[in-house]
Order: C-alpha cells, then structure tokens, then sequence
C-alpha cells in the first residue's frame, strides 16, 4: 500500500487509519512488535468498504482481543484491522442469537442465559472474541463453538460479504476452513440454542469462570492455552511431567500455575523471548515423549 493509495482511503472511510501501530498494545501477551498500518472500521459496512479500497495482495491481520496472537519483534508489514471495538452486535432473532466478530465470546454466554437459552455456556471459558472462536472452532469443558453454529457470515478481500453454512467448511479440533475459498473472513454468527434453565445457565457460567480464575495465571499477561491437547492427552500434563513448569527464557516464562500457559509476568518478554519458550517446550516434549506439541497462539510478522 503505497502513500497515494493511503491518501484516498483517508478520503473515502469513516474509519481510523494509523500507522506504525504498536502491537504489544493489542495482544493479551503485551509483546511483540508494531503494525507498519492499521485500520479501526467505523462498523461493518466500512470494514467491505476498506476492503474494497485495498489491493487484493495487501498483507491483513484481523484482530480481536488479541488472546490468540503474537506479531513478532520485526513487525508485520501489512494492515492490522482492529474489530473488537467496532464489530460488537448482538441481538436475537427468529430463534437464533446473532453476535458479530468483535463480540466478547464470555458476553454470548451471559446473553444466551438472559433469554433462557442453553448450550452456550461454555463461551464463557473462553478468552477471545466470536470471530476467533469461529476461526478455531474454540471450545472447552465439553463444548466447541461449531457445535452451535446455524450459519455464519463472511467477508471476502473483495468487499463481499457470503452467508455460509457448516457444510461449507472443513471442521475439526482447533481447526476451519472453508471449502471452496481462502480469502474469506468471519465476521458474524448465528447461533441456534435449546431453551433452558436462565439459572443454571448462569450457575454453570459462574462454576466455569470460578474454575478458570483457580486453575489459569489470569492476573499475568497471557495468551491462554499456548499448545493444542494430542489425542487422547492433555498438553499441560506433558509439559508439567517433563519439569518444565517455572521454565524462564527472558521475561517470558512457563507458568507455575498452568503448564500449557506462558506468561509474561514482569512484561518485559519480548516476542522473541516467548516464541523461543514455546521451541523449548515442544523440543522437550518431543524428545521425552515422542508427542508433537502444535501451537493454539498464531504468530506473524518477521524478526528484526
């Protein structure tokens, strides 16, 4: 994206534009380095429009809580659009909750047990947004964000948005894609749930974010769960039984309190620091266990 393009996207959106963005201020981790660009979309119909104004090869990175995501200390030479404070819709219709990507995943659950709804609980263990739970097929105590999807709605790097159903996607643990495209983004969702119990709804939801302060390093700067469970085991467990817990390179370490969390607990770890730890941890695990740990947490952008 060169200056005369920068010049008329000024012109023609209602958004924010920036430039050189710091990144540590937008992921959950405080590390990393900065967004040469980046684009706050005014709301949905200014995202199309940014969309439609870019060239199709310029380098975009949608982000949300930034829970899931680390931009390495070389940065990421492409646009960062920021939807968490922008795509934030949420409302019922027709039998179906309808939230937009920027929509805090914890928030559905709180506003499906509102309705008397079930079977969105567990969104409340989840720290990120919808658009990332539908990227990664979230999930966790028994439940997995695919598994209440009536359909969902795209945006294309051309500015068009597609309503798309499960059967448009390939879905397994951690992972979604889309058959037939590459290029097309989540922006939306519509989720059918059974009528239930407001009450133990929001019991179960208090149990749920009870068991995540007691067993996870909230009060540390994180990322959540850094590696994906192998079949048939836990990640954590691996790393705790090779003696990685406490494991420290950097300002980033392994944390005590979850093993398949590192935390940043001074927030003086650099992306470097924390990616190395995560090398660390699967080159142990491998080499006691024979079991490849794949990463949860996306990482992008060079090295300086």
């Amino acid at each position: 994206m060169d200056m005369s393009e920068l010049r008329r996207l000024e012109g023609g959106l209602r958004g924010e534009l920036r430039f050189n963005e710091p990144m540590a201020r937008h992921v959950t981790w405080c590390a990393g380095g900065a967004a040469a660009r980046a684009y706050v979309p005014a709301d949905l119909d200014d995202l199309a429009a940014f969309l439609r104004a870019t060239r199709i090869d310029e380098p975009l990175l949608l982000v949300g809580l930034g829970s899931n995501l680390l931009v390495r200390d070389g940065g990421f030479d492409g646009t960062a659009v920021f939807l968490h404070a922008v795509l934030r819709r949420l409302t019922f219709a027709d039998g179906l909750v309808y939230a937009e990507a920027g929509v805090a995943s914890p928030k559905v659950a709180r506003f499906a047990a509102g309705l008397e709804l079930a079977g969105a609980e567990f969104l409340a263990g989840i720290p990120g947004t919808v658009g990332g739970a539908l990227a990664m097929n979230a999930g966790c105590h028994g439940g997995e964000t695919w598994g209440i999807v009536e359909r969902v709605l795209t945006l294309d790097r051309r500015g068009h948005l597609h309503e798309r159903r499960a059967g448009d996607f390939e879905i397994s643990y951690r992972h979604v894609g889309l058959r037939a495209s590459s290029d097309e983004v989540f922006v939306a969702a519509w989720f059918r749930l059974s009528p239930g119990d407001g009450a133990a709804s929001r019991a179960r939801i208090r149990e749920l974010l009870e068991r995540r302060i007691a067993s996870q390093p909230l009060a540390l700067p994180n990322a959540g769960s850094v590696f994906r469970n192998p079949p048939g085991d836990h990640a954590a467990r691996l790393i705790e039984s090779a003696g990685l817990k406490g494991l420290q390179i950097g300002g980033a370490r392994v944390s005590e309190k979850h093993a398949n969390f590192i935390v940043n607990p001074e927030r003086r770890a650099t992306a470097a620091d924390i990616e190395a730890l995560i090398e660390k941890v699967q080159a142990t695990v491998r080499e006691r266990f024979g079991v490849e740990l794949h990463r949860e947490v996306r990482i992008v952008g060079g090295r300086p």
